[in-house]
């Protein structure tokens, strides 16, 4: 069977394309990252949501961008913000090289275990306004995987697959339930609070989906008294 990596941080997004690729016909090797982030209960989540989808390998690596911090995700000093999503804005939510560093560790997995496609659950149409979730970065990086591998240079590098780059994140809510996505398991918010805190953006902008998706039960309470993603 063909393999993928699946980038898997344990969020309803990442969790939605694990569940596509499957789908999709792909072995799938999920890969999650502990990373010095605030919120690593999802990496709880991650492990839940690979169990139940069954998949067989499921890679955790260690990369501690919490060292030199520049987010509110890695550095404890920084507040999350609780405002909502400012238009035009790259949020202190963002940090700095994540995605590029995820991936450039995915295609390594790939390369090392002959996949043939990485797929990430970057979004970019209902997502926080990072610069690394947008089409012109996935294609950029394709590019650079060419050039960059050996699989690369002899004709066979891996495809980077974001099934959901152009969906709304009601479009994902939908996607995860007729896929069997576990979605009360996923985990998107930014807090390490035991339940999450549905004030961060991550929450407001999961809670306007949920609600507007038919699902309300799966919206936290704070979502479901009226907080949306909008400010």
């Amino acid at each position: 069977m063909k393999r993928a990596v699946v980038l898997l941080s344990g969020g309803l997004d990442s969790a939605t394309v694990a569940a596509q690729a499957l789908t999709d016909g792909f072995e799938v090797l999920a890969l999650s990252f502990r990373y010095g982030q605030r919120h690593v209960r999802e990496l709880r989540s991650a492990r839940t949501v690979a169990k139940a989808l069954g998949i067989g390998e499921h890679f955790i690596v260690d990369v501690k961008l919490n060292a030199w911090g520049g987010s509110a995700l890695t550095d404890e000093a920084i507040a999350v913000p609780t405002e909502g999503v400012q238009p035009g804005t790259i949020p202190v939510t963002y940090v700095p090289g994540r995605n590029t560093v995820f991936i450039a560790l995915a295609l390594s997995l790939a390369e090392a275990r002959e996949a043939v496609a990485i797929y990430l659950g970057i979004n970019a149409v209902d997502y926080s306004g990072y610069p690394d979730c947008r089409p012109e970065y996935l294609a950029a990086f394709q590019g650079l995987a060419a050039l960059s591998s050996k699989v690369g240079v002899e004709g066979q590098v891996p495809r980077l697959v974001a099934p959901l780059i152009g969906d709304t994140k009601v479009d994902i809510v939908r996607r995860a339930i007729a896929l069997g996505v576990p979605i009360a398991q996923t985990r998107s918010c930014y807090q390490d609070t035991e339940l999450p805190c549905g004030v961060c953006d991550a929450c407001r902008i999961r809670d306007r989906a949920l609600m507007e998706a038919g699902c309300p039960d799966l919206a936290t309470p704070v979502g479901r008294a009226g907080y949306r993603a909008d400010p």
